[in-house]
């Protein structure tokens, strides 16, 4: 009886070790620091899931799209999240070997934070305004377009270069008349703003007709190559964490602050339930999670070509790869 015992202790001991095995190791960087904006992954690893799909994730915090695109196709990273018109110039720009494998963002967050006291409610009228503004930032890119459409001479516009920490105390203290920032961060930045005695007016560039991918997870070119099973089990814990998120907002946003303590219950909750809005859409329901369609895809390089003065020409679909994506 005892060496049966013996034997079925063997054997269980055998069957955890090779179920460890099984993890795979992937190192997945996002593309800023890790706001509620990011609770689907890290809340998502605190629950399990990626585990589930055979993933021992490390999640680190990125510093930029452009960097987050440089380090993934450098090798030094294997996923992350980078907005599509920083793939899109990487691949053009410098043949850099990394693409985009599923397009979280359907549309883009990018907008203006003004105060309700400037009495500005449009991109109309902007002429002689002073805007924040960071080294590269994509907003500075992509607001010619936004101001073409809105009837407002992009020129006139005074762009005041400063650090990003810096922009929202800017704003509150009236030494700039708008600031960019994604639309899912104004509910922290609002905070803010009320401390100071203020209120912030969001302008998102997509009310003037502005619809272009943004966020998207990418991955090299070695890994679609030589690791494409990863990459699908990769693919399918990234939307069943999306999904769970979004079906247990709560239960994602305690489980984020517990492995990033830093970031309030509430703002979490807040920069969750406004993310969730361009991931789960209208266009997301009748295309599904993170598929890339041709006209927005070229609607999307037409931007981004004319901001960086780009061949129009280059076909985008050369940094683009969904084969991987689950068919749900």
């Amino acid at each position: 009886m005892k060496q049966i015992i013996a034997l079925a202790v063997l054997a269980s001991t055998a069957l955890l070790s090779g179920g460890a095995m099984a993890q795979e190791k992937v190192r997945f960087q996002t593309d800023w620091l890790a706001s509620g904006e990011h609770a689907a992954y890290y809340g998502a690893l605190v629950k399990g899931i990626w585990a589930e799909e055979g993933l021992d994730v490390t999640i680190t915090r990125g510093y930029g799209s452009g960097d987050t695109a440089a380090k993934v196709g450098a090798g030094a990273a294997d996923f992350g999240v980078s907005d599509m018109g920083a793939v899109l110039t990487a691949r053009a720009r410098a043949n850099m070997p990394v693409k985009t494998i599923a397009a979280v963002y359907t549309y883009s967050p990018h907008s203006l934070f003004v105060l309700k006291s400037s009495g500005i409610k449009d991109f109309k009228g902007l002429e002689g305004k002073k805007i924040g503004i960071t080294p590269g930032n994509s907003h500075k890119l992509y607001f010619p377009k936004v101001a073409a459409k809105s009837g407002t001479d992009a020129s006139k516009i005074v762009w005041v270069n400063m650090d990003g920490g810096a922009m929202g105390p800017q704003l509150f203290a009236r030494n700039i008349d708008a600031a960019p920032f994604y639309s899912i961060h104004h509910y922290y930045q609002n905070k803010a703003a009320r401390k100071a005695g203020g209120e912030i007016v969001v302008l998102p560039f997509v009310k003037s007709g502005f619809a272009i991918y943004s966020a998207s997870l990418i991955t090299s070119d070695k890994m679609l190559q030589e690791r494409p099973e990863t990459v699908r089990k990769f693919l399918r814990a990234a939307r069943r964490s999306f999904e769970w998120a979004r079906d247990n907002q709560v239960e994602a946003c305690k489980m984020h602050v517990q492995r990033v303590p830093e970031v309030d219950l509430d703002d979490c909750l807040n920069s969750l339930k406004a993310t969730l809005e361009f991931v789960f859409n209208d266009y997301q329901k009748q295309h599904g999670f993170g598929q890339v369609m041709p006209e927005r895809l070229k609607e999307t390089w037409h931007v981004v070509a004319e901001s960086q003065d780009l061949d129009p020409k280059w076909n985008p679909a050369q940094a683009v790869d969904t084969r991987f994506l689950s068919a749900k």
